[in-house]
């Protein structure tokens, strides 16, 4: 509705969908139909073989390739749902990269694998409390040699980062891509290893794309819309992607099936 400019109001008599279910469904109170959700979808310009696959509770997941490392999810209770963070190592070793922080340490640490004791660095996609509240406790606790954050993020403790920079860490490159609209500032990470220049590489997505969604224009619909899709056009498909929500999916299983890339 804010990409396509629309009020409730304007959208319900567009879609020939009640106000009242509209508001019940954008509050988590009752889901729409699937002859509602299709009005709603060709109203918006939505993709509606992915909305009516969430419809029946029947999204598809992609299987995901094997990556030239290894990635450890730390999945954390949020809301209705989880959060992410990552762990990202070279197989067997005991140190790595963190993206995102979680909510806190504490929450952090119930999911950390005991066989990683050090960080190397630690990168933040934004500045939400589920995905930054625990930076500085992982600064203290960990002491990484480097910490990045989006440029207009205010922080301590860290160097600001913003497209087009790439950041050697170890044996890994880890490009910047910065994609402000969800939240006035906000980065994703495209991690690759330098031994491996043609293996699959992983997009750190942040609140930019989901397995079948997409973040809220919370800060600018438009803009967030216009990175989703320069992002996900500008990948190979192979590529594995990391949201800070939900389940891992690649760039062609979304650009097939997800609504908001129609």
């Amino acid at each position: 509705m804010r990409c396509a400019g629309l009020s409730v109001d304007e959208l319900s008599r567009l879609a020939e969908v009640p106000a009242g279910r509209l508001c019940d469904a954008l509050d988590y109170r009752s889901d729409l139909d699937a002859a509602e959700l299709g009005r709603v979808a060709r109203v918006l310009g939505l993709n509606e073989v992915g909305v009516g696959a969430l419809a029946s509770a029947s999204y598809p997941l992609p299987e995901i390739g094997p990556l030239p490392f290894c990635v450890n999810v730390l999945s954390m209770r949020h809301g209705i749902g989880t959060a992410n963070a990552y762990l990202i190592t070279e197989c067997g070793a005991d140190h790595g990269m963190l993206f995102d922080a979680g909510g806190g340490l504490s929450e952090l640490m119930a999911v950390w694998p005991r066989s990683v004791t050090k960080l190397d660095a630690i990168f933040l996609t934004h500045a939400e409390p589920e995905h930054s509240g625990g930076f500085t406790d992982v600064m203290r606790h960990f002491a990484p040699q480097r910490a990045h954050f989006p440029v207009g993020m205010e922080l301590r403790g860290g160097t600001p980062l913003a497209e087009p920079a790439v950041v050697a860490v170890g044996a890994f490159d880890v490009g910047v891509l910065s994609t402000p609209g969800h939240a006035l500032a906000h980065n994703c990470y495209l991690v690759g290893m330098r031994s491996a220049p043609q293996g699959t590489g992983l997009l750190v997505a942040g609140d930019l794309v989901f397995a079948g969604s997409a973040g809220g224009g919370y800060h600018c619909p438009t803009q967030t819309q216009g990175h989703l899709r320069r992002v996900m056009r500008s990948l190979p498909g192979t590529t594995v992607i990391a949201p800070g929500h939900g389940p891992m999916t690649t760039v062609a299983h979304e650009c097939r099936y997800n609504p908001f890339l129609p």
